[in-house]
C-alpha cells in the first residue's frame, strides 16, 4: 500500500478487493467494444456485461434496472437530481451538514435560475429536525435535499422520517448516500425518490465511478444531452431511461469494477462492514478522550467517521504530520463548510478518520501512538 495506510475511506476506499481488480482489467482485455454502439459482437458483449452491473446495483438498491444511472461522480448524480428538479425555479430545503455536492448547484441556481432555498439543522432527535424542515416548507417548495450521513461527522439523517414528510407534502426527496451505500442498508423502500452515491468509497468500485437511482415518481429535465445509441435520427434525446441521462460513451472499465464491488459488499453484507469499522472507530475515538488537548466531534447516530482536532492547531497540520508517519488521514473542511460550521470547526477544520473493511486493529493502534507523539511534537 505505498508504505501509508489509509484511514481516509471516505473519501475513497484503497486498497481495493481483488475481485475489482480483475474486472476492470476485463474491460481492457476482454470487453472493449463500445456499448450499445452497434450491432457487432464486440459491442455487444460490452452491453452485456454493463447492463448485469446495472441489474446487480439495482437489486442492491431496490431499483429497477432502468431507473439505475450510471455517472461518472455523486456530485454528478446530485447535480442531475437537483437540477433536474429545479432549474425552472422554486424553492428547495437542504440540510446544515450537506456536502458542496449538494450546496453549489442549489447555489448556483439561486444565481441563475431564480431558485431559493432553505436550510434546515440537522438535530440529535428526529423529532427536532422533522419539525426544522416542515417549518420551512412553502407552497413554491418542489424538493428536500439530506444527505443520508454526514462526510464530517458521521451522523445519519433520520432519512425514513424525512422520506415520509416529504410525500405526505408532495415533496421530491433526493439524498447523497456516498457517506451511507454499502456501510447501511440502503434501498428506495426507505422513501427515497432519488438516491444519489459514489461507486469508489463504500461499494468499492474504481474512482470516476457513481449512481443515480431513481423511484420513478418525478421526471427529470436533463442538464447534458447528447449520443445515446438509440434513436440517432431525433435531434431530441430520448426519453426512456437510462438511456436518457447517459449520454456518451459510458465507462465500461470503472462499470465492471463497480459491479465487482458491488458484489464484495454483497457477500460481506453492509451489516458485517459497519460493525467491523465502528469498533475500530470506537477504539481510536475511546483513546482520543483521554488525550489532553484533543478535541472529538461525533454524533449519537453515525456511520463510521470520527472527526477531531488537536486543540490550537490546524487540521492540515496534523494531517501532514501523520502524513509523515505512514497515515492517511484528511485534514480541513472535506468539502463540507456547512457542516463544519455546524459543529463550530469553520476555522481549523477537522481531521477525519474512515476505516475501510481492510482496516486493523494493530493499524489503528499504531494511529493513536502516532497522535499522540504528534500533539507532543506540535505543543513542543
Amino acid at each position: 500500500m505505498n508504505g501509508i495506510v489509509n484511514f481516509d475511506n471516505s473519501a475513497g476506499t484503497f486498497p481495493k478487493p481483488k475481485n475489482v481488480l480483475l474486472a476492470a482489467e476485463s474491460a481492457l482485455t476482454r470487453y472493449g467494444g463500445n456499448p450499445g454502439r452497434g450491432g457487432h459482437r464486440l459491442s455487444v458483449e460490452a452491453a452485456e456485461m454493463v447492463f448485469s452491473v446495472r441489474q446487480s446495483a439495482a437489486e442492491f438498491f431496490g431499483a429497477e434496472p432502468e431507473n439505475t444511472v450510471f455517472t461518472p461522480n455523486c456530485t454528478y448524480a446530485l447535480n442531475m437530481a437537483i437540477k433536474g428538479m429545479m432549474q425552472f425555479g422554486g424553492h428547495i430545503i437542504i440540510s446544515d451538514h450537506e456536502h458542496n455536492a449538494v450546496l453549489r448547484p442549489v447555489w448556483a441556481l439561486a444565481k441563475t435560475r431564480g431558485v431559493t432555498f432553505s436550510v434546515a439543522r440537522l438535530a440529535d432527535s428526529a423529532e427536532e429536525t422533522l419539525e426544522n424542515i416542515r417549518r420551512l416548507i412553502r407552497p413554491d417548495t418542489k424538493c428536500v435535499c439530506v444527505t443520508c450521513a454526514s462526510n464530517v461527522t458521521g451522523r445519519i439523517s433520520p432519512y425514513r422520517e424525512i422520506a415520509e414528510l416529504c410525500r405526505s407534502y408532495g415533496l421530491c426527496f433526493i439524498s447523497d448516500a456516498a457517506q451511507a451505500a454499502g456501510i447501511t442498508e440502503l434501498t428506495l423502500d426507505d422513501g427515497f425518490d432519488f438516491l444519489c452515491t459514489a461507486g469508489q468509497k463504500g461499494l468499492y468500485g474504481p474512482t470516476g465511478t457513481g449512481l443515480l437511482v431513481s423511484a420513478g415518481r418525478f421526471e427529470l429535465t436533463t442538464i447534458i444531452e447528447g449520443g445515446t445509441g438509440t434513436a440517432s435520427a431525433d435531434p431530441e434525446q430520448p426519453r426512456d431511461y437510462p438511456e436518457r441521462f447517459e449520454s456518451g460513451t459510458v465507462n465500461t472499465m470503472g462499470i465492471l469494477g463497480l459491479g465487482a464491488g458491488i458484489e464484495f459488499v454483497k457477500a460481506k453484507t453492509p451489516a458485517k462492514i459497519f460493525v467491523h469499522e465502528k469498533r475500530l472507530c470506537d477504539k481510536l475515538e475511546a483513546a482520543l478522550h483521554r488525550m489532553e488537548g484533543v478535541k472529538v466531534y461525533t454524533a449519537p447516530k453515525r456511520v463510521p467517521i470520527v472527526s477531531f482536532c488537536i486543540e490550537g492547531f490546524d487540521s492540515q497540520v496534523v494531517s501532514a504530520r501523520l502524513s509523515d508517519k505512514g497515515f492517511a488521514l484528511r485534514g480541513g473542511l472535506h468539502c463540507a463548510p456547512l457542516a463544519h460550521k455546524a459543529i463550530g470547526t469553520i476555522e481549523g477544520g477537522t481531521v477525519r478518520f474512515s476505516p475501510s473493511v481492510f482496516s486493523t486493529e494493530r493499524q489503528t493502534e499504531a494511529l493513536i501512538s502516532a497522535i499522540e507523539r504528534t500533539a507532543r511534537e506540535l505543543r513542543a
